[in-house]
């Protein structure tokens, strides 16, 4: 068994140094800043760090040789953590060795009372409602998300997928999603679980009027994001039959079948009840990761779940741009363990003001003319009337417009090109076709051709 206080004390010198740079630290500055009589080698060093990352007390931005460590209160976020997260973050920047063992606390989910009980105070929630509201009373359910669902297939896959570790990059989820084109490098896991949320987005979108905190749309929602990536296909859409741990914590899920569906239901009739969209989004990321109804993927039906009263509500959704992983990570396990919100109360908030800032910037970036787009007009006339007239197989667009451009655009601008040839054709609908010099014809059949491959 190891020497936990000799691991203590190899730790401590890193998290001193760690400590006393909030604006955080990179290997080699760590390096240097440590007593040269320590003669850490990179390997030791990098070893070390990753014990502290991943008992959540330090967070990690960036990898490999981008990655920087940060006080796990602070990190170099612009999340405005109160005094009562900076003390949780405190505790939980223990080893788990010294922290409380905890388990399934009922009473949590049970002592809520809908509508009475409040996470998110009456201001915070006006607060909200004003920097979410883009869309005028009387729209039908799912119109504003309609609205962004391009940009919100790429965002809320994106950066849900990387709160779990995935490591395709924006661009690599964009050509996924528009053209099914995985990145090269890529795993196929990673490539699943992106296609998993697209699918899963599509679903709440396309259900929008019917959506609620129902078993039937919590199961099928699991069902969605868990396909092809369980040891056991019969688990997808399934409630937990078998116990679970969670990394980096001393908390402990129920593992009993019966009480889990029980809880699942008392959970899910609570969140159905809820009258508040930003509560009700809230208590969705605490409650049902807290439950761990599932053998997997908890956090991400979570974090899709959230955005069901925004789409129902036409509200800007939740999207968890920018949202540390690690800051995720440490504020869900400091309500695991201690039962506190607050943490993840100054992520959320923050959080959805990313998320706000975003979609109300794309909303008005719409009607600014691009410079770079004004520049190349012509050639972006011109690939995507070739693409168009070929006509080019989803599969193969990305290869085409990267081909296309190394013989056409200067070389500082092939890759900024690439990316908007791509945008301009997932944009591409009826209604503008003709500034492509497209005929009516040419584009139905390609239109056809375009849909009946999204549907292979």
């Amino acid at each position: 068994m190891p020497n936990t206080n000799s691991s203590e004390v190899r730790l401590a010198p890193l998290l001193d140094v760690i400590n006393n740079h909030h604006e955080g630290v990179s290997l080699a500055e760590l390096k240097a800043a440590l007593d040269p009589s320590l003669s850490l080698g990179d390997d030791a060093l990098k070893y070390r760090l990753k014990a502290l990352v991943d008992s959540g007390r330090v967070i990690m931005q960036g990898s490999r040789r981008w990655a920087r460590y940060f006080p796990v209160d602070v990190g170099d976020t612009g999340i405005a953590y109160s005094n009562d997260s900076r003390e949780l973050a405190r505790y939980m920047s223990q080893s788990t060795s010294v922290r409380k063992r905890s388990s399934f606390d009922g009473s949590l989910i049970e002592s809520y009372e809908p509508n009475i009980s409040r996470y998110l105070s009456t201001e915070e929630q006006g607060a909200l409602e004003e920097l979410g509201s883009d869309v005028g009373d009387g729209q039908p359910a799912g119109t504003y998300a309609r609205r962004i669902m391009d940009r919100l297939l790429i965002d809320l896959s994106w950066n849900s997928s990387r709160l779990e570790g995935n490591t395709y990059s924006l661009l690599d989820t964009r050509r996924l999603i528009a053209f099914d084109e995985e990145a090269e490098g890529g795993t196929a896991t990673d490539a699943q679980m992106i296609r998993n949320h697209k699918d899963a987005i599509e679903f709440l979108v396309e259900n929008a009027e019917e959506l609620d905190f129902t078993r039937h749309t919590i199961l099928n929602l699991h069902a969605l994001l868990a396909n092809n990536l369980l040891p056991d296909p019969m688990s997808a859409g399934r409630l937990r039959m078998i116990p679970v741990g969670i990394s980096g914590s001393t908390y402990l899920p129920l593992d009993d079948p019966h009480r889990i569906d029980a809880y699942f239901q008392l959970t899910l009739k609570k969140l159905a009840e809820i009258g508040n969209p930003f509560e009700q989004a809230f208590m969705t990321l605490l409650f049902l990761p807290y439950l761990q109804p599932f053998d997997d993927v908890n956090k991400r039906v979570s974090r899709m779940a959230a955005n069901i009263p925004f789409i129902k509500k036409n509200l800007i959704p939740i999207s968890f741009i920018e949202v540390p992983e690690q800051a995720y990570s440490s504020a869900l396990v400091g309500f695991y363990e201690c039962g506190d919100p607050s943490m993840m109360k100054d992520l959320f908030v923050w959080a959805y003001e990313r998320s706000a800032q975003h979609y109300t910037a794309v909303r008005q970036q719409l009607g600014a003319p691009d410079p770079f787009r004004m520049k190349y007009r012509l050639a972006l006339q011109k690939v995507l009337y070739e693409l168009i007239t070929k006509p080019v197989p989803r599969q193969e667009v990305g290869k085409f417009i990267k081909s296309w451009a190394s013989g056409n655009i200067p070389k500082n601008d092939q890759n900024r090109f690439r990316g908007v040839a791509e945008i301009e054709l997932i944009s591409l609908h009826e209604g503008n076709y003709a500034r492509y010099k497209l005929r009516h014809s040419e584009f139905l059949h390609w239109k056809a051709m375009w849909d009946a491959q999204s549907l292979t």
